[in-house]
């Protein structure tokens, strides 16, 4: 049996030092909210492969699906043979994306590569090249990805010339002292000093911030942005690969503003484990590139769709949004309880969106000082105690909590307990 520490031995030597990784914990196997290391010890997972997981590892109906379309076929390339599973995935994805708009559905592989086809359709559809993002986003690790991301250290350092044409504002995050007011001004003067609104193809949001620290939108901005969007006739992209699939309490997050994307983008727990991604917006944007310009070899994989098809199955079947509301709650009261402990005087906020929870450290609550080494340490300290945690944030000092909706509230305390101790030893 290998350990742990052979196979980081085997892994530097094999694996290029620029895919890092959070934990140096071989996960052998898994199982709903749980998953065991290759000797053996069991770990609560928190990461769920970094939002992937709502519905566990491995749910019974999701591996169901696979196996038995794994008996027809693994690959035959959509734009060569169809198959009608990718129909199916985007008829269902047609109807679950918000607004009475007549939709279509384009299938990838990756969310990074979703958000550049989506970028893609906003240009063919407007005949305009100019894109905005925000600060603190994250839209993938591609190159034109990567220049939509707000976040320079560790994604863009050293990987430049980045993508022209590609504008950042603020998001708005009351904690930082960034109100959706002061936002949008700030969009303002971008389309005064630094491109005319009529050369903006598109404006691409998260609802919440994933890697930018777990922020959620307010409602009210989303909604100014869909108006500055219809008045400028820009595309609005809403990117909800992190946040979909009853991961905030609702089945996609845009839903809380009660605003219609142009296009949204999916991944992550669409597909239940299984590599799937996918643009799905208004029909007349979706076919503005023509025949051939869209694609993918492996795009809408006959086994992620059979997966895809499971996994939407059983969010609404075992109502998992309305499960997501409940861990949330859960999380933000065990948080509270510790935030009152000398031990937990570091958390200086506390936040979620359904079961998209974090918590964020400080050296002192006034100042709102980033305590960065503290997360990191704490992130650490949790694995050796048996649970498994990301980090995130523009300033690199938020704990985030992404456990599988399909998570018991037993073992959701369980976790929390892991915290409290980790702190406890960490803070004396």
């Amino acid at each position: 049996m290998s350990s742990n520490s052979e196979l980081l031995k085997r892994r530097q030597a094999a694996i290029p030092a620029g895919l890092g990784t959070m934990h140096s914990v071989f996960c052998e196997r898994a199982a709903n909210a749980e998953l065991w290391d290759v000797e053996g010890k069991r770990y609560i997972d928190f990461a769920a492969g970094i939002a992937v997981l709502n519905t566990g590892h491995l749910h019974p109906k999701v591996k169901a699906a696979v196996t038995a379309e794994l008996e027809n076929m693994s690959h035959v390339c959509f734009q060569v043979t169809p198959y009608e599973r990718y129909v199916q995935v985007a008829e269902r994805l047609n109807a679950l994306v918000p607004g009475d708009t007549p939709k279509k559905t384009l299938l990838l592989s990756s969310g990074a590569e979703a958000v550049e086809n989506a970028v893609k359709i906003a240009r063919a559809h407007t005949g305009r090249s100019g894109v905005i993002a925000f600060s603190g986003g994250f839209h993938g690790r591609t190159l034109f990805a990567l220049a939509l991301t707000g976040k320079v250290f560790p994604y863009k350092a050293g990987f430049g010339p980045l993508s022209p044409e590609v504008f950042h504002a603020p998001y708005p995050i009351e904690y930082l002292g960034i109100s959706v007011d002061a936002a949008l001004a700030a969009l303002d003067r971008l389309f005064a000093s630094d491109i005319d609104p009529a050369r903006v193809a598109a404006i691409i949001i998260e609802p919440v911030l994933g890697e930018g620290g777990f922020y959620p939108a307010p409602p009210e901005f989303l909604q100014a942005l869909r108006r500055v969007c219809d008045q400028h006739g820009i595309v609005m992209i809403i990117d909800e690969i992190q946040t979909g699939f009853g991961r905030t309490g609702r089945m996609f997050a845009s839903e809380y503003a009660d605003v219609e994307a142009d296009l949204m983008t999916t991944a992550k727990s669409l597909a239940g484990g299984f590599p799937l991604s996918a643009v799905t917006g208004k029909a007349q944007i979706m076919d503005g590139p023509p025949p051939g310009g869209l694609g993918g070899t492996y795009a809408g994989s006959p086994l992620s769709c059979a997966a895809a098809l499971a996994a939407i199955g059983v969010v609404e079947e075992e109502k998992l949004a309305e499960r997501a509301l409940r861990i949330g709650d859960l999380i933000s009261k065990r948080a509270k309880s510790l935030s009152e402990e000398p031990a937990g005087a570091c958390i200086g906020d506390i936040r979620h969106l359904g079961a998209m929870a974090a918590i964020e450290l400080v050296t002192d609550r006034k100042t709102r000082a980033p305590d960065a080494e503290l997360t990191k340490a704490l992130v650490q300290k949790a694995a050796t105690n048996g649970l498994i945690l990301l980090s995130c944030g523009i300033r690199g000092n938020v704990v985030r909590f992404l456990p599988p909706l399909t998570s018991s509230d037993e073992l959701v305390n369980e976790a929390l307990d892991i915290v409290r101790e980790s702190l406890l030893e960490l803070r004396g």
